[in-house]
């Protein structure tokens, strides 16, 4: 009998304890999935039309629509229109070219590289910059990403190919770029 008691009364000693640990606070900011990865103050993302500086067609808006695309995707945002967003991010095509890296012994292209250079500015609704993964004190208030991607004609790529996985890189480093610093 007095064996059982003592069972019991550890075991509810047990049970307190872990009933009492599991109530303190800890780790209070800690969030589970993808939440995780970026920050809880922003909710929607509003992202205007790329503004492009190239002479090709469409690229601003086939960049737009990855990068919305993307985040949809992979972030805990939504994207909505601008007098509802929490923040903006705003992109410009700064440069596109594109050149030989190798040529056949005709002098016809065999190898070609097509390069893009973008600025990306991610502000919250007080004009605040939110992007800014630089250790320097000064950080700037744009971010510049390049992006590259190479085709072979005689394999049957083309410059819209090439265009068009650059585009997806690029909208991939953006999106990465908004997860918080570790």
């Amino acid at each position: 009998m007095v064996l059982i008691k003592e069972l019991d009364l550890q075991s509810s000693v047990i049970f307190l304890s872990v009933i009492f640990l599991s109530s303190l606070p800890c780790c209070a900011g800690y969030q589970l999935g993808n939440r995780s990865l970026y920050r809880p103050d922003i909710r929607t993302v509003h992202v205007p039309m790329v503004q492009s500086d190239s002479y090709r067609r469409h690229l601003g808006e086939r960049l737009t629509e990855a990068v919305v695309k993307e985040i949809e995707l992979k972030t805990p945002y939504k994207i909505v229109d601008s007098d509802s967003a929490d923040s903006v991010l705003s992109l410009r095509l700064v440069s596109d070219s594109k050149r030989v890296l190798s040529e056949n012994r005709f002098d016809e292209p065999r190898d070609i590289e097509s390069d893009f250079f973008i600025q990306v500015s991610w502000v919250d609704r007080r004009g605040d910059l939110i992007m800014s993964h630089n250790d320097v004190p000064a950080a700037p208030l744009l971010l510049n990403i390049g992006q590259q991607a190479n085709f072979v004609p005689e394999g049957g790529q083309s410059l819209a190919t090439a265009q068009h996985e650059a585009l997806l890189r690029l909208a991939e480093q953006i999106v990465g770029q908004m997860e918080l610093a570790w």
